[in-house]
């Protein structure tokens, strides 16, 4: 089974590579089901209702996110309303949405796909250790292949959980950073892991924004509009070839790709 984890979707940029790119890899690398972290897809903070249609008509099987899908408050009306959204299941239980998910392929085959955040440098939520432990052993009751998505700051934390969870899931795959690392690796049980997938927008930027509002806040100091850029928009992530009998990792290999600019007057300014 082949699995495409899409880095970070960084505002109207990266929701354009999705629709020019993603069409052409699927067929090319016969994809057969594609998972995305969308928390930054709505002008780089949260998501709205018409950003995640969007997503889900340009081939999105599954979203995931992280501690920006609440930054547009709508998001606590909807959230609920899509059984593939994810937010971190290790957000507290009366907190809406859910943070695991169980599909099936078009091949007959499931996937399942938990969504956790980490606490370092991050917001002090409950621990993604011990609740992945709790939703992967529910999990395991309907597929053998699982998909992580730890989204947190430091490698550390991630690299500790992709340890913890080795032969337990397909796969441990970092997001957060916008920063595509170059460690992927099949653990000794068989488990894939990545430190960060990366990010899919623009990458003439600061991790997506602007790279001059973001010098200037380094500056300055002071607080100031975070624009999404423009121009040199690439897709990253991480293509997994997954054994379904067993659920064990084949392969994991880093994707980027770039895509090839039209006229500048095609850019228009991120307002969504």
């Amino acid at each position: 089974m082949k699995i495409l984890f899409i880095g970070d979707i960084v505002g109207k940029p990266g929701r354009r590579a999705l629709k020019e790119l993603l069409p052409k890899l699927i067929g090319n690398r016969g994809i057969d089901i594609v998972i995305a972290n969308c928390e930054n897809a709505a002008a780089g903070f949260g998501v709205t209702r018409d950003v995640v249609e969007e997503l889900y008509e340009n081939h999105i099987d599954i979203l995931t996110s992280g501690n920006h899908i609440w930054d547009k408050k709508e998001i606590i009306d909807f959230i609920g309303d899509y059984e593939t959204l994810l937010r971190p299941a290790n957000y507290p239980q009366q907190v809406p949405g859910s943070g695991a998910v169980v599909v099936p392929t078009a091949l007959g085959e499931s996937v399942g796909v938990l969504n956790l955040a980490g606490r370092i440098f991050m917001q002090p939520i409950d621990c993604p250790f011990l609740t992945a432990r709790g939703e992967i052993a529910a999990l395991k009751k309907k597929t053998k292949v699982i998909i992580v998505d730890i989204h947190a700051e430091a490698t550390s934390e991630k690299k500790a959980l992709g340890w913890y969870l080795n032969g337990e899931v397909s796969a441990v795959l970092g997001t957060h950073t916008h920063v595509q690392t170059a460690d992927e690796e099949i653990l000794s049980g068989g488990t894939a892991y990545l430190s960060d997938v990366g990010m899919t927008g623009s990458f003439n930027s600061v991790i997506g924004v602007r790279k001059e509002a973001i010098i200037e806040r380094f500056l300055t100091g002071i607080p100031n509009k975070f624009d999404i850029a423009k121009g040199d928009i690439r897709l990253q992530g991480a293509l997994l070839d997954i054994d379904s009998a067993t659920g064990k990792a084949n392969s994991i290999e880093r994707i980027s790709v770039r895509l090839e600019e039209k006229a500048e007057a095609d850019e228009d300014e991120e307002r969504l």
